[in-house]
């Protein structure tokens, strides 16, 4: 079959082995200038939205429609140029996803932050409902944690708080999250648990944050403990609304004596 050298719309050289084949290989290869069309409206999509995540999804589309542009025909005489064009993409979204983790993690204690707290009980709590599973939702608060701050000091009270997300992630599940919800509380998401499962899990953190650390306040050795509200979401449930759930039962476990775990109403 006879080839022939052609120009391409953007002056570029390209190869193709017929006037019949043309039509073919044009439907299954992107267009250099439509390529540039396509970045330009993905461009536009990136200045009007503010998540990081759709950032990422569309430079994921800009970066696969880039990969297919560098093993067509259409581009071969600028190979290098996309080369670097992908790797400034990839770059990119590295730092992309860098920040999104800063913006949604604690910076002190290494735990999710409201922010992070929010976008997982999203996504977790769209999965329970999908695959009809039980969200475990737990708040916790340090016990006697003022008297901590003011006998011992903030950066001694810093210190506890780090040592309980360090101590949650040890002994939590891979599949269980821990977030700081504000000053002293903490939520935990327990996915797919039932309520007596999630009871054991939080005594078991219990345990071992008791081991981890003892301390002397008021001339008085004393072990760092946590009260807990434990929830389950039921089916559609907000999150605002297990949350309120687990508080209640937070206040019911302070109240009758601190360093304990109480199920929440229904």
């Amino acid at each position: 079959m006879q080839e022939a050298i052609r120009p391409n719309r953007k002056g570029m050289l390209r190869l193709v082995k017929s006037s019949d084949s043309i039509t073919s290989e044009q439907k299954n290869m992107i267009d250099s200038e439509d390529y540039y069309k396509q970045v330009e409206r993905y461009a536009e999509q990136i200045r009007k939205t503010n998540s990081a995540d759709e950032i990422i999804r569309i430079l994921d589309i800009v970066l696969s429609e880039t990969r297919g542009l560098r093993f067509s025909d259409e581009v071969f005489v600028a190979q290098e140029q996309v080369k670097r064009a992908e790797l400034k993409i990839e770059a990119l979204k590295s730092e992309i996803e860098q920040l999104r983790g800063l913006v949604h993690t604690d910076q002190m204690t290494g735990a999710f932050n409201r922010r992070g707290l929010d976008e997982i009980f999203k996504r977790e709590a769209a999965r329970a409902d999908r695959n009809a599973q039980s969200l475990g939702v737990v708040l916790i608060d340090l016990d006697n944690f003022k008297q901590i701050n003011d006998s011992l000091g903030h950066p001694y009270g810093d210190s506890v708080l780090i040592n309980l997300v360090t101590v949650a992630k040890e002994t939590l599940r891979p599949t269980d999250i821990v977030a700081r919800f504000g000053g002293e509380e903490f939520v935990i998401l327990l996915p797919d648990v039932e309520l007596e499962e999630a009871l054991t899990i939080i005594h078991r953190l219990q345990n071992n944050l008791t081991k981890s650390s003892m301390l002397q306040v008021d001339n008085q050795l004393t072990s760092i403990t946590f009260s807990a509200g434990v929830a389950l979401r039921s089916f559609g449930e907000h999150q605002n609304s297990v949350i309120s759930r687990a508080d209640q039962a937070l206040y019911q476990a302070k109240r009758t004596g601190k360093n304990r775990a109480i199920p929440a109403l229904q």
